[in-house]
């Protein structure tokens, strides 16, 4: 009975993108090489650390894209797919509550953060996503639990 309930969340915010134009946002920004680089940092990392999911689902917004399939590339996932809940301003609890096995969500803030302190019961804005970061949730049958909260920064300093 607690298989049919489980899940294994990661809220994946994507890499550093090109600057917003007049302070408006796009769906057309692109990752820079920075956030290209580090992205793949973080996703090596992950996978070399034993994390797998069954599937990355992504936000269509093309920054989001890009790190989904660095993603895939890196082997963190075997499948990728695009739901509109997770671009900017969707209906990502819904979306989360309808999930099974081990996923990934690549997507935007502070909508992956608000949904995390939602389905942990916090007031919104007590997480903080890095970009390139991620929440690591787990569902039981009592409910979410915060595994991880990770900067990019904690994933790839090699000097601790």
């Amino acid at each position: 009975m607690a298989d049919s309930i489980s899940v294994e969340l990661v809220l994946l915010r994507h890499g550093i993108a090109v600057e917003r134009v007049s302070g408006r946002d796009h769906p057309d920004r692109a990752l820079t090489g920075v956030g290209r680089s580090r992205s793949k940092a973080v996703m090596d990392a992950l996978v070399q650390r034993g994390l797998g999911m069954d599937q990355v689902m992504s936000s269509p917004y093309r920054r989001a894209l890009e790190t989904a399939q660095i993603a895939l590339e890196a082997g963190l996932a075997p499948k990728l797919t695009i739901d509109g809940c997770l671009q900017p301003g969707g209906d990502l609890v819904a979306l989360i509550e309808g999930l099974h096995g081990r996923v990934c969500l690549v997507g935007h803030e502070p909508d992956l953060s608000d949904a995390a302190c939602r389905l942990l019961g916090l007031e919104p804005g007590q997480l903080l996503l890095k970009k390139a970061g991620l929440i690591h949730l787990q569902r039981s049958e009592r409910g979410w639990t915060l595994r991880a909260l990770l900067r990019p920064r904690l994933l790839l300093d090699t000097s601790a």
